[in-house]
Parts: C-alpha cells; sequence; structure tokens
C-alpha cells in the first residue's frame, strides 16, 4: 500500500448506513492522539448524531480527513493510499471511497457500489473544470453493484454555474458552481451531480455525486490533500 510521503492514516471510523456502529481498533503504534479525536466522533455516531466537525477538531487529527454524508449517515474518513492520482479514504473495516481529481471513481460497503467509472474519451476532471466556460456533453461508463450492472454508458453534460459562498470549518470560500446531469434514457436513470470549484484550480471542495442510482453522496473537503503540479 502506498502511503501518502507528509501523512499517514490510523483512525477508528463509522458507517451507519451500513446498519449500525462499525469499530476499528487502532493498532498502529504512535496513534493515540488519532484515536482519542476519533472516538470523540464515535461517541457521536453511537447516538445517532450528525457528524459535527469543527475547525479544532480537524486540527487536532494530523491527517488528510474526507466528510462523507449519505442519506443514512456521516463519516469523517482518513486518506491511506495516494497512487498514480487515485486517493483510497478509508473508514472502518473495508469501507472505501475512490476519488480522482476530485471525482468519485470507486466505492467499496456501501449497498450500493460504484464498482469503476471510466471516461472513453477526454476527462473533463483531469483537464480541470476552472476552465470549463460553456457547457460540454460527454460521455462516461460506469459499472454497478449488486445486479451487474456493467458498461453502463451514461451521457453527461457539465455546465458553469455562478460563484457561491460555501463555510467549511468556519472559512467561507467564494467556489464556483458546476452542475453535472448524468443520464441513461434506457434504464431511466437520471441523476444530477453538483461541484463546487476553486475558480483559480479547479479543486472541488465540495461536491454531492451518485456514485449510483438512488444513491448520492455529499463530500466535503476538511483537511485537504493536493498534489503539486510540475
Amino acid at each position: 500500500m502506498a502511503w501518502p510521503s507528509t501523512k499517514r492514516a490510523c483512525v477508528a471510523l463509522r458507517y451507519p448506513w451500513l446498519g449500525g456502529v462499525a469499530l476499528a481498533a487502532l493498532a498502529l503504534a504512535g496513534c493515540s492522539s488519532v484515536s482519542r479525536g476519533s472516538l470523540e466522533t464515535v461517541r457521536l455516531a453511537i447516538q445517532g448524531e450528525k457528524v459535527e466537525a469543527t475547525a479544532a477538531s480537524v486540527a487536532a487529527i494530523p491527517y488528510f480527513q474526507l466528510q462523507v454524508n449519505a442519506p443514512g449517515g456521516e463519516a469523517i474518513l482518513i486518506l491511506a493510499r495516494a497512487e498514480h492520482g487515485q486517493l483510497g479514504w478509508y473508514g472502518s473495516g473495508h469501507d472505501i471511497v475512490y476519488t480522482r481529481d476530485g471525482l468519485v471513481v470507486k466505492t467499496v460497503g456501501l449497498p450500493q457500489n460504484l464498482d469503476d467509472s471510466a471516461f472513453p474519451a477526454e476527462n473533463p476532471f483531469r483537464k480541470g473544470l476552472q476552465h470549463l466556460r460553456t457547457p460540454l456533453e460527454y460521455t462516461r461508463r460506469m459499472d454497478w453493484s449488486p445486479g451487474y450492472r456493467y458498461g453502463v454508458i451514461v451521457n453527461a453534460r457539465l455546465e458553469p454555474k455562478g460563484l457561491e459562498d460555501v463555510d467549511i470549518l468556519g472559512t467561507v470560500r467564494s467556489l464556483r458552481r458546476v452542475d453535472e446531469a448524468l443520464s441513461a434514457p434506457g434504464l431511466g436513470i437520471h441523476m444530477t451531480n453538483r461541484y463546487w470549484i476553486d475558480p483559480a484550480d479547479g479543486f472541488i471542495w465540495k461536491s454531492r455525486q451518485y456514485v449510483a442510482p438512488g444513491v448520492p453522496l455529499e463530500l466535503i473537503q476538511l483537511q485537504p490533500y493536493r498534489e503539486t503540479v510540475p
């Protein structure tokens, strides 16, 4: 497993949308400060409350952190893998959200999972959504399980919107909203994703993405991992 060069991950998390509170024992040495901060989040989860991340609680855990909200609950994930541009954000057990360029490309451990997401042609997320000036139409290929829904060709349309103020941990950022309409008419699939990007470099600070039909996730970068571009 390839770890980010400056920070490592070790933390206990929970996924209430998986049908209960799941705890992971912390076995790595030197993780006492991380475990204490993480257990505060776990205690909130046991009571069925939402994750209430603050600037202080995030700063107290020196690891890259991503908040993921789903219809059935919330969790704070820790970056445990960064390899060839793909980031693996880990929860407890085998619960993982993989992202690339801010886009969810794979999930593990959800009731419905995105097994793969690919672009047959040019990937606008790789190019950077800050360059988007007019609507852009393209296609994506998506695999979902269970149900063996593989190789589904999805028509997509990105449309840039105006600037919006987004509050993340008490810091208000002026971010450009970009909407993405996804459809597979033959399967009756219609979904809308939404991204809030830094207009300077296209970094996606917040997003609402459907990883499968009927399964939306909201992602918020609490302590982001930003690769240095040569």
